[in-house]
């Protein structure tokens, strides 16, 4: 197995819909300009409130990339 560098990117997705789907806003978002994201890391998670009500769901994820040769 040959050894690898990775560089770490921190992020925060957003999403009406949940937590994993504002993790993978993020992901989707990085990897339209990185390539070999290979794991992430949720470091936050945190909520907007509306009338009292849950509107947006806010993620800060650190997301691992490895650099290439």
């Amino acid at each position: 197995m040959s050894e690898h560098v990775y560089e770490v990117a921190e992020l925060v997705g957003s999403s009406k819909e949940g937590i994993e789907d504002a993790v993978q806003n993020a992901i989707s978002k990085l990897s339209k300009t990185v390539t070999e994201i290979r794991w992430f890391q949720v470091l936050e998670t945190r909520g907007f409130v509306e009338e009292g009500r849950v509107a947006w769901w806010q993620v800060t994820v650190k997301i691992g990339f490895r650099m290439e040769e």
